[in-house]
């Protein structure tokens, strides 16, 4: 009777993949993704206020947290129907935790290290746990008590930096991170049980392109905020809106250059390979790019304030950094979904690094327009490519 009781809970939190349904994004996601606009405005906020290496550093930690907890959310949707009651509150704790760390992100090194920490370990272990302890007959439990296992061993530096001040408690969540962001990409590597097989991480070609698209979309949503914010601070004067104008223009051109092929052609792509897919090379490159759209809306925040005078070193970084950062990441997209690499991204950032000591010479806003000019260079190069070759589509690597 026992065992008849747990064929069923099994059937409960049977994978979207035994539905034979098109996997798209459910209003729940959308639901987290709102936070996510919250959590990306907030690192904002903290690289903003320390635009020096450890700052950038303390964003990247707190990025890669959120980023996880992003990925399992959807992880966890894409396996299992969103549509269960069961699943819908695991989400929903999930987001409740989201919004806890977002608020808490821009104090995570200082005062609140230990919400930040307490609420990120609860919402991973506890989502990860508790299924663990329902899908007792379930063929995917192994794998997630592998992962439950790795999320225990980083919950120790998570909660004991949290305990900590200074460098200390950078050094344990650098720690944690690195634990969580390994073991993952080894398959979880776990004592009595060994590694998890590939096939368990095999997503839906349609729901993994939506997610991605929709996390990039949420970054861009941040960076629109930052700019429409720091407008209305700034008061309606011509220079403001010439900086907003370019900001605009970057954005659009962001979109742009995301979205070229790669991003329209993800799902195909993606259909056209005969084994399962694993997500994890597709969240690393989201999250190079969305880090690079951090410094981006933290250097229009600078430059529609201050558009005129001096440009310090530290804003260049931002300014200019940020672009270099996105169009690596992108580089680094389309050759996990294409198998192959535009020279137009990575020529675009040997031109920021090489006019960046320039930059020196010229106002913020002189800086915003030449990096948005690359960027305009880097489009219409995707255009005249695109023109010429029609996109191919190629397994995606990994």
């Amino acid at each position: 009777m026992a065992r008849k009781a747990n064929r069923c809970r099994g059937r409960q939190f049977r994978c979207c993949e035994a539905l034979r349904e098109p996997r798209s994004a459910t209003f729940l996601e959308l639901l987290i993704d709102v936070v996510f606009v919250l959590a990306l405005a907030m690192l904002s906020r903290l690289l903003l206020a320390d635009l020096s290496w450890a700052g950038a550093a303390q964003t990247l930690i707190l990025l890669l947290a959120l980023s996880a907890v992003w990925a399992v959310a959807s992880g966890i949707c894409d396996k299992f129907d969103p549509r269960r009651p069961p699943i819908q509150m695991l989400i929903l704790g999930a987001l409740l935790g989201t919004l806890v760390m977002a608020a808490a992100a821009p104090e995570a090194f200082g005062d609140r290290g230990l919400h930040f920490a307490g609420a990120y370990v609860a919402t991973q272990l506890g989502s990860v746990g508790i299924l663990t302890l329902l899908l007792r007959d379930h063929e995917i439990r192994r794998t997630l008590m592998r992962i439950a296992f790795w999320l225990g061993v980083s919950a120790v530096p998570w909660i004991s930096g949290a305990l900590v001040q200074g460098s200390l408690r950078g050094m344990l969540w650098v720690l944690a991170v690195a634990v969580e962001y390994f073991t993952a990409l080894l398959l979880f590597p776990t004592p009595g049980l060994g590694r998890a097989s590939a096939t368990k991480f095999a997503f839906s070609g349609e729901h993994l392109a939506d997610r991605y698209r929709q996390f990039f979309i949420i970054a861009l949503g941040e960076l629109i905020l930052v700019t429409g914010q720091t407008f209305d601070r700034s008061g309606f004067h011509a220079p403001q809106y010439a900086a907003v104008l370019t900001a605009f223009a970057t954005t659009v051109l962001l979109w742009r250059i995301y979205i070229f092929s790669a991003g329209t052609l993800m799902a195909k792509a993606i259909a056209t390979t005969s084994g399962p897919v694993r997500a994890r090379p597709v969240v690393y490159v989201h999250a190079i790019m969305v880090a690079g759209i951090i410094p981006i809306s933290v250097g229009y925040e600078l430059v529609i304030a201050h558009p005129f005078g001096h440009t310090p070193p530290a804003w260049i970084a931002v300014i200019l950094g940020g672009p270099a950062l996105f169009l690596t990441g992108r580089a680094l997209f389309e050759f996990v979904v294409f198998s192959r690499l535009s020279w137009s991204r990575p020529i675009g950032v040997l031109v920021l690094a090489i006019v960046s000591p320039a930059v020196i010479l010229v106002p913020p806003l002189g800086g915003a327009a030449i990096a948005a000019l690359v960027l305009a260079g880097v489009s219409i190069a995707d255009e005249l490519r695109g023109r010429r070759d029609p996109p191919e589509l190629r397994p995606p690597v990994g």
